[in-house]
């Protein structure tokens, strides 16, 4: 069978046009509407928990999950599926640990609450710094997803994909801001799980909607083009992750990861109460967990199935073009355009909530807060944001050209391991332990952001796979169990080394409002 991917695929560029129009439109209606910076960040916490629910769900489910994920399933098998679990563990301890308390005390940024009993300037700059190094890690996923799909859709070069990406996600953020943003993602979560829900269905229909027939057809693969294994071989561990330290390791940054993903904790303060915070993360958890059970199916049946039509020569060396590689088979060129079309917006979405928490930190954290002490207009507030949305897609852009070729959920993979690592710590001991203090905070968030960066330049990731050096200096792919272990050291001995007595008395005082919501915005 011959792909049209590659060629200019008319009817994608029509769904393509239909979505990238609807979207516009309701950037059109939510720019009428965001004039202050509660409406610019957190759409005058105005959205419903279901709504949350939906736009977290859109948040989450990037290109990582559905283009990455499947990819991962169809070359390396049930490492894979480490992935799809991995990603949705975390939500029960986003529910449990942190969900309530963000809400409570935040008002814009997971900033607000480490400094809400701690001194703020320290803390916002050290904040800053870990959520944008997260932000910009995730980002770059997101971009290698949307500049290889529209890539293949439109048979342009990657150069110019990458920069119509970007573009786009700019005008929804700098117009419509959070508003915009929900609505967007709430769209593209409806949109993406229909999808996905029927790719599956037509992949099923394939092997008579046996399960056991699909497994028995991979296991009869007497080889899959492009990769190692064979057959069995795609049902045991250790076809990405080898080692179990490698493993556990991987487990930690995606359990905990969630827990520090400025974009994720950013959506918390949409809401009008804690309540409404917590309907959000429970529809959201049944949409993420529906949604990963279907990934593998679509993963699975992809190897099969390309295989026998002779297309794996086709796929990219990151494995991300296998969803849309299994529409075109099952649904020819018209499903084909509506899956790239929802890959694309789903990357859309997730890219402007990035964007959007990585201008938060830069505006509200380091100019507002710490700069200006708090003494800036609305009008002055929304300008630097929009300033800072422009810089950060700018540099966002660059760095998905510079990492062309990596597989997008392995990226996100150590975004996350920067999140567990710079973010989640701090966050917990803030909202959980008394006796943490501003530079146990600081020092926290600066030992776990910058040792997980350094440690993924030194891993195979980077040292061997990007830059070409024969053996790497740090052994693990993925570095949260030394980085995240290291935060929590840190976290722990600086704050009993300096004890902080007004922050233990100001922790008292907040207590009210964390977990009964007095005083909230």
């Amino acid at each position: 069978m011959q792909s049209t991917l590659g060629q200019a695929n008319p009817i994608a560029i029509l769904f393509f046009s239909l979505v990238v129009l609807g979207t516009m439109v309701i950037t059109y209606f939510a720019a009428k509407r965001t004039r202050s910076t509660s409406e610019f960040y957190a759409a005058g916490r105005s959205v419903t928990g279901f709504q949350n629910g939906l736009a977290l769900a859109g948040d989450y489910m990037s290109a990582a999950s559905f283009l990455g994920i499947s990819g991962i399933v169809a070359l390396q098998g049930y490492d894979g599926i480490v992935y799809a679990v991995g990603y949705l563990v975390g939500w029960p301890a986003l529910m449990f640990l942190v969900a309530e308390p963000l809400r409570n005390l935040g008002k814009y940024t997971f900033a607000d609450v480490v400094a809400s009993h701690l001194k703020s300037g320290p803390i916002r700059i050290a904040s800053a710094i870990g959520g944008i190094l997260v932000v910009l890690n995730y980002t770059i996923a997101q971009m290698v997803g949307s500049g290889k799909l529209i890539e293949l859709m439109f048979g342009m070069k990657y150069l110019y994909a990458e920069v119509i990406v970007g573009t786009v996600m700019l005008l929804y953020v700098l117009f419509g801001g959070m508003l915009a943003t929900t609505w967007v993602q709430i769209i593209k979560a409806v949109l993406l799980l229909l999808g996905v829900t029927v790719l599956a269905i037509l992949a099923m229909a394939h092997f008579d909607f046996s399960f056991a027939k699909l497994f028995m057809s991979v296991e009869n693969l007497s080889s899959l083009t492009g990769t190692q294994y064979h057959g069995k071989e795609l049902f045991r561990p250790g076809g990405l992750v080898s080692s179990p330290l490698d493993a556990f390791s991987l487990g930690l940054a995606l359990m905990f990861g969630p827990l520090g993903l400025p974009h994720i904790l950013m959506r918390f303060f949409t809401v009008p109460d804690a309540k409404e915070a917590r309907k959000s993360v429970v529809y959201a958890t049944s949409f993420i967990g529906y949604f990963y059970i279907l990934i593998p199916i679509v993963g699975f049946s992809a190897a099969v199935i390309l295989t026998k039509n002779n297309l794996f020569s086709l796929m990219d060396k990151g494995g991300n073009m296998v969803a849309p590689l299994l529409s075109e088979i099952l649904g020819g060129s018209p499903f084909l355009g509506f899956i790239a079309a929802v890959a694309f917006a789903t990357i859309l979405a997730v890219v402007a909530g990035l964007t959007l928490a990585a201008s938060s930190a830069m505006s509200h954290d380091l100019y507002v807060s710490v700069f200006k002490k708090g003494n800036a207009t609305e009008t002055e507030q929304v300008k630097v944001a929009r300033i800072s949305t422009v810089i950060f897609g700018v540099t966002a852009v660059a760095m998905g050209i510079l990492f062309e070729n990596m597989n997008v959920a392995f990226l996100v993979g150590l975004a996350f391991a920067i999140a567990a690592s710079a973010n989640f710590p701090a966050l917990f001991l803030s909202i959980a332990w008394k006796r943490f203090t501003t530079y146990g905070a600081v020092w926290s968030i600066i030992a776990g952001g910058l040792s997980a960066t350094i440690l993924i330049v030194l891993s195979p990731t980077v040292w061997v796979n990007v830059l070409g050096y024969e053996q790497a200096i740090f052994p693990l792919k993925n570095p949260a169990l030394v980085s995240m272990s290291l935060s929590f050291f840190v976290a722990l001995a600086v704050s009993l080394a300096l004890p902080e007595k007004e922050a233990q008395e100001k922790f008292d005082a907040d207590k009210v409002r964390t977990y009964l919501g007095i005083g909230a915005e």
